[in-house]
């Protein structure tokens, strides 16, 4: 399940800091429009942690809504506690979801066993497809591949990983253990990673840059599944300047600066996030730029 391109969606706001649901249907129908596999709504992108849990249902339903089954959508439910993120994972079930992505619990740096029982038991709760999301430098703890294999031997719904340790020694035993499991699928969670990952039988991203790309980077991950190495390396290459600069700062400050430049949404954030320095909102301008795009506001 959810091979290809999924877009890691940013959440917009309205000037009083509110969710701007007319333009998150927006957001939705041009990723369908642009070839996109999945949408993930209230990941970090989404700024999830700023949400309140109210928020956090509104955003997932109103994306399930309008996705109508055209495109999976696979909601971010994920807390550092492990009731939470059943219920979350539970309201995503509710509310149509296809899927869950469920991060490792963060700030409380479980042991290996604490992952091991956290994903079990929200696995258990919930019979919804789940992919675990492994980034480090967020929750401050590691889900090692071998506890990964543990947990898929218990439960069959853990359907995929993202994987956002940077580790490609990582990435390959992850696929290495797997030993053919054609059930699950390993997913970049960085898009200057997504090529390599293919090589070690990767099967998409769930990506930033599809914000602003969507085409380009479904056009990517279509090739490398195809075995077209050629054409995805060249596309990855051309993509890969403004994909370094769409993570010159803590993401999504970067991405929703892009898409505001871009015309397509306000750059609006929740605190603590702030608005970018502006040597390297002009070093994001001039990528965006370069890449050919048709950019709205002239710095």
């Amino acid at each position: 399940m959810f091979e290809g391109s999924s877009v890691a969606l940013i959440t917009p706001f309205k000037e009083d800091g509110s969710i701007d649901a007319s333009k998150l249907c927006e957001l939705v129908e041009y990723q369908i429009a642009h070839k996109t596999s999945a949408i993930v709504p209230c990941g970090t992108t989404g700024e999830s942690a700023t949400l309140n849990h109210k928020e956090h249902g509104q955003v997932i339903e109103i994306v399930v809504k309008q996705a109508r089954k055209r495109i999976s959508v696979l909601a971010g439910t994920g807390s550092n506690s492990t009731q939470e993120a059943i219920e979350l994972t539970q309201h995503a079930k509710e509310v149509g979801a296809d899927g869950a992505l469920v991060i490792v619990p963060y700030y409380n740096k479980p042991t290996q066993q604490g992952m091991l029982a956290h994903f079990i038991a929200v696995a258990k709760e919930v019979a919804l497809p789940i992919v675990i999301y492994n980034i480090p430098s967020r929750t401050g703890c590691n889900l090692l591949p071998v506890t990964l294999r543990k947990i898929l031997d218990q439960r069959e719904n853990i359907v995929g990983i993202k994987e956002s340790s940077g580790s490609m020694d990582q990435i390959s035993e992850i696929a290495m253990n797997l030993n053919g499991k054609k059930d699950f699928t390993i997913l970049s969670g960085d898009d200057s990673l997504t090529l390599p990952i293919f090589s070690v039988g990767g099967k998409g991203v769930i990506s930033v840059l599809a914000n602003i790309l969507p085409q380009e980077a479904a056009a990517l991950c279509s090739a490398a599944l195809n075995g077209n190495f050629q054409l995805a390396q060249q596309l990855h290459w051309k993509m890969l300047p403004l994909i370094k600069a769409l993570f010159i700062e803590t993401n999504p400050g970067p991405i929703k600066t892009a898409m505001e430049l871009l015309g397509i949404c306000s750059s609006r954030m929740r605190l603590p996030m702030a608005a970018m320095e502006p040597e390297n909102r002009k070093r994001l301008y001039l990528e965006l730029k370069n890449y050919g795009l048709n950019l709205k506001i002239n710095l």
